[in-house]
């Protein structure tokens, strides 16, 4: 695939999922990952391996297996022609991506809480987030919906997008596979602290390049609908690590000091009281107008980095595992062989040969 054929992907599968969002009435890959994920853990659960060693080959083994099928599917696609290859990475790409269905439903909380029916802003934001909702007043409720924002920034666009950059459509599948396992069995209650703590800490390795872009974008975007750059950086630097989680704490971080709210702070999850440190500084009382705000702010983050992505694309080759692709890398190692032999001073110093890209010209 060329990269003019690879570039154009993007703006497709973009543009594509600000159109229509999650299609709820055609089959969505990422419910066949959780179907996937539910009986595979049934079947691991039962083998004659520890809780640690089974949750860790499930998960491995689910998300090789995603990133495997895809390709297949890729070469299939490839070989009927190479139009139907880059429908297929459109679609791919376009089902990791959550910019529309995310603002949806963020903002039908706001709806909720316009109508003053904090009852119905609850229900709607139990359907997004994982902490028990019936304890919040309209400040808690807002700033869940805000870290919400923040988090599947990285979670439905970032990181997406990133990985489809680095290896088209079935990477960016592979990345939704993780981030699946982490939502389905990357906990630390009873049931999962021992069998999903691989998924838990792959998800934290995969958006651990992601979130810290997150870190750039965001106060970009702030600057783009008048808010304080320099405060989101600054809270960034401040708060981004006082978040249990590695990665989640740095776009809360930048939304906190865009929007100048507190958010963090002790929560509820099965009953469970978890403390949590607050990330930003108060400037003023979080209210619902913070919610429409933090969708802002995350659809003008999205398009700035949609736009590094495509212009990414642009230059740097994707090189899809055809026939033809194979064939001619062993050719090349062929070739290469062949004249290492008969100059030996020509093979690669040993750290090239370690991955740091051996390129010279003979």
């Amino acid at each position: 695939m060329s990269n003019v054929s690879f570039a154009w992907i993007f703006p497709a599968a973009f543009f594509l999922d600000l159109l229509i969002g999650d299609p709820v009435k055609l089959p969505h890959p990422i419910r066949l990952m959780g179907k996937a994920i539910s009986f595979s853990e049934k079947r691991f659960r039962k083998g004659p391996f520890s809780e640690k060693t089974a949750g860790g080959l499930l998960a491995l083994l689910l998300v090789l297996g995603t990133w495997l099928t895809c390709i297949a599917a890729e070469r299939v696609a490839q070989a009927v022609h190479p139009v139907c290859a880059q429908v297929l990475h459109i679609a791919l790409i376009f089902y990791a991506l959550s910019v529309k269905s995310l603002r949806t439903e963020v903002l039908r909380v706001y709806a909720a809480l316009k109508h003053k029916n904090l009852t119905e802003a609850k229900r709607k934001l139990s359907a997004i987030v994982g902490r028990d909702v019936t304890p919040l007043d309209e400040t808690g409720v807002v700033r869940a919906a805000v870290e919400t924002v923040a988090e599947n920034l990285v979670d439905g666009v970032i990181a997406p997008l990133f990985y489809g950059v680095l290896g088209g459509g079935p990477l960016a599948m592979a990345y939704k596979m993780v981030n699946t396992l982490d939502s389905m069995i990357g906990y630390k209650n009873e049931r999962y602290k021992k069998f999903g703590w691989f998924a838990a800490r792959l998800d934290d390795v995969a958006n651990y390049v992601p979130a810290r872009i997150s870190a750039i974008v965001i106060p970009f975007a702030a600057l783009l609908i008048k808010r304080p750059f320099f405060r989101a950086v600054r809270t960034v630097l401040r708060d981004g690590q006082r978040h249990p989680s590695p990665n989640a704490g740095i776009p809360e971080a930048a939304f906190a000091g865009a929007l100048g709210i507190r958010l963090g702070g002790p929560n509820l999850y099965e009953g469970r009281l978890v403390e949590k440190s607050c990330i930003g500084e108060a400037i003023k009382s979080a209210d619902k107008e913070d919610i429409k705000t933090a969708t802002r702010l995350m659809v003008v983050s999205a398009f700035i980095w949609f736009f590094v992505c495509w212009g990414t694309a642009w230059v740097l080759p994707y090189q899809s595992l055809t026939k033809d692709t194979l064939a001619n890398l062993q050719t090349s190692g062929r070739e290469t062989r062949s004249v290492q032999a008969r100059h030996p001073q020509c093979l690669p110093h040993p750290d090239l040969i370690l991955g740091f890209g051996y390129n010279k010209e003979l």
